[in-house]
């Protein structure tokens, strides 16, 4: 398939896909399908429940972001949202409904690229131009301890993450794109998630992590990867701008340059947050849809 280089056009699904697998933290098998949308926006349903009416999302419905976004949407536990959602917005699609049968997205390999197939075997359908992306009027900010997350005006979207670990597999990282479907597609999607070996006890022990394996996330050992090889030499920071775009879709996409240090969920998702509110009125990538004090 055949992504485009920019953001111009509104997007959505020719046909419902599914997908199944398991969920990182849950450990139990989750099912997603996408279906095409009739109006602008991500809408969530539960296939237990397929009388109820989907729900938007949006950055009010944040609960958890430890190791992943968690979200309640209408009543609903929904967590692991973040590789599916940047799938969506990173390949340009506008519109789309995510009905799930369980309360996690499913890991697949630990990357969008899944999604990504996934949205190319449903095919997209051209449903015109989209509204001119409005730019950010305003620097925004937001810091927690060493980490922050910036936004500054722009004319496009521009993505920049650093990371810093003290594991020399993995060291400084600095990686930064123009993002479109394009380079979305071929620089950000198959990055993997990570993790560290001393860690893995841990985390299992408090709930987490119970689909966790080396087919689904990198593993860090000090100086070595217990699974190579990487898809990039840097596929660290490159997944985490993965989960900055998935974090942003929940308010979509202004045209900002957006740098993150040490970023982390509840960083990118309050700045999902700070960018709804915006007094400016911002115009997502959705569409063209606008989105002010949702949060």
């Amino acid at each position: 398939m055949t992504w485009s280089s920019d953001y111009n056009r509104c997007l959505g699904l020719v046909a419902p896909v599914e997908r199944e697998g398991v969920g990182l933290h849950s450990g139990e098998t989750c099912r997603v399908q996408l279906r095409p949308a009739q109006s602008p926006g991500f809408f969530v349903g539960f296939l237990d429940a397929p009388e109820s009416p989907v729900v938007p999302l949006h950055p009010g419905q944040v609960r958890d972001t430890r190791l992943c976004t968690a979200l309640d949407v209408g009543g609903q536990p929904l967590a692991t949202v973040e590789h599916l959602l940047a799938a969506l917005l990173g390949c340009g699609l506008t519109q789309a409904e995510i009905w799930v049968d369980g309360h996690e997205v499913p890991l697949l390999d630990g990357s969008a690229l899944p999604w990504v197939e996934a949205i190319a075997e449903a095919g997209l359908v051209d449903l015109g131009p989209r509204q001119p992306l409005q730019s950010l009027t305003a620097p925004l900010s937001l810091q927690q301890g060493d980490s922050f997350v910036v936004a500054l005006p722009s004319d496009r979207p521009f993505l920049s993450a650093a990371i810093e670990f003290p594991q020399p597999a993995i060291g400084r990282q600095l990686f930064s794109l123009v993002l479109t479907p394009e380079t979305f597609v071929r620089e950000i999607a198959p990055a993997r998630t990570f993790g560290f070996r001393e860690q893995v006890e841990q985390l299992r022990s408090a709930g987490l992590i119970q689909g966790g394996a080396l087919d689904n996330a990198l593993v860090c050992d000090g100086h070595q990867w217990l699974n190579p090889p990487l898809r990039f030499a840097d596929e660290p920071v490159r997944h985490k701008i993965l989960d900055l775009i998935g974090d942003l879709a929940l308010v979509g996409l202004p045209c900002a340059q957006v740098m993150a240090f040490r970023g982390s969920h509840s960083l990118h998702t309050q700045l999902a947050a700070a960018l709804a509110a915006a007094t400016s009125c911002l115009t997502a990538l959705s569409g063209g849809q606008e989105l002010t004090n949702v949060a």
